[in-house]
């Protein structure tokens, strides 16, 4: 019997190439399955979609869409992280809810903003996103019923409260029907080198979130605000030397080397979008309620108003003033409680504190979120 040639250097054997083709074939094998699940999985959510439909039920519930994605992670036993199995579940759902409907939502924009990347965060790809220029944009386009849905961001962990979001509750009536906690990588972006960077570019508030690693690592370097990430990184394209602090998506999309990954102060760096239509979303048992009031300007008033939520036992979760633009002067006071405002405890409170108030608005309840990205 002929002794086998061994194999050329770097060549690899028979027997191993076999496997490989083995591996491949129940690869395949399971594609063709997984694709069959999920083409089974739609047919029954569209299904669900017309029971919806005909018993006037809207189309997207946060609150269950969040509980399918959860089950998944928790039944997952790896290898998959489990911000793959939710990107995965996060379009099998969107894709299923678009052959119920098309939903419209607006966000600030421009692309690749981080209200884009939270937008798609929520909605996936099945549905229209709809870039607008101002927060007020936002709310305009839901109020008037040219989108369905809308995402502002709310508060950032680093620099507090979005100014614009908060006026825009109290001039025009919308809902917090769901909330995106994103966390906020800034990366240093360019097609030159780091040493030939002499601007840096980028919104206010991420010139702000990476002010000290800029002073250590570019202490020469100029710093330009304009409107967006998005901007910066179109600007750090055409011009020789600049820079833009924006996402690792907007490097991808306009052709940029990121040059320093994670350059934010603040590793833990969170920003809270809310999504607002014109209905709060089911109650699901993880919840918070969103209200704001104004009281009237007398001692011990703002301290009554408070008490109301320690007699009924319900955890605060978010405390904000807001001026109010007038000669007389005054605040607003947006306040975030758990609990959903279909419960008795939760009622019983909101009843009794709009007898403390001047104004009263209820701006929602809706499922609690873990952060993402």
């Amino acid at each position: 019997m002929a002794k086998q040639k061994p194999s050329p250097k770097g060549q690899k054997s028979a027997p191993r190439s076999a496997s490989l083709a083995g591996l491949r074939s129940q690869i395949d094998r399971l594609d063709r399955e997984i694709v069959r699940l999920a083409n089974q999985r739609a047919q029954l959510a569209a299904e669900i979609g017309k029971l919806k439909d005909a018993n006037g039920q809207p189309a997207y519930a946060p609150g269950r869409e969040e509980e399918v994605i959860l089950r998944a992670i928790e039944a997952s036993r790896g290898p998959l992280p489990p911000e793959c199995i939710r990107s995965i579940f996060r379009e099998l759902i969107s894709g299923s809810r678009a052959l119920e409907t098309k939903l419209r939502v607006a966000y600030l924009g421009p692309p690749y903003s981080y209200t884009h990347l939270a937008a798609h965060q929520r909605f996936g790809d099945g549905v229209e996103l709809v870039a607008v220029g101002t927060i007020p944009a936002v709310f305009e386009e839901v109020n008037r019923g040219h989108a369905q849905f809308g995402l502002v961001p709310l508060e950032n962990s680093t620099d507090g409260r979005i100014a614009d979001t908060l006026d825009m509750f109290a001039r025009l009536p919308a809902r917090i029907c769901g909330e995106v906690q994103l966390r906020i990588h800034h990366n240093l972006l360019a097609r030159c080198s780091r040493g030939e960077v002499s601007e840096v570019y980028s919104k206010p508030q991420a010139l702000s979130q990476c002010r000290n690693w800029i002073s250590k690592h570019l202490p020469n370097v100029r710093t330009v605000e304009v409107a967006s990430t998005t901007t910066a990184a179109q600007l750090a394209q055409e011009k020789v030397g600049a820079a833009a602090i924006a996402s690792s998506q907007a490097a991808q999309h306009y052709g940029l080397d990121v040059l320093v990954p994670n350059i934010e102060d603040q590793p833990d760096n969170l920003t809270r979008f809310a999504v607002i239509g014109d209905a709060s979303a089911e109650r699901t048992g993880r919840d918070k309620t969103s209200l704001m009031f104004e009281i009237a300007h007398r001692p011990g008033s703002l301290a009554d108003a408070m008490g109301v939520f320690k007699r009924y036992g319900l955890n605060l979760t978010w405390i904000e003033s807001f001026p109010i633009a007038r000669p007389e002067g005054g605040y607003l006071f947006f306040v975030e409680c758990e609990g959903h405002e279909s419960e008795a405890r939760v009622a019983k409170a909101l009843s009794l504190l709009e007898r403390k108030t001047l104004r009263f608005e209820v701006l929602g309840s809706y499922p609690r979120s873990e952060p993402v990205g």
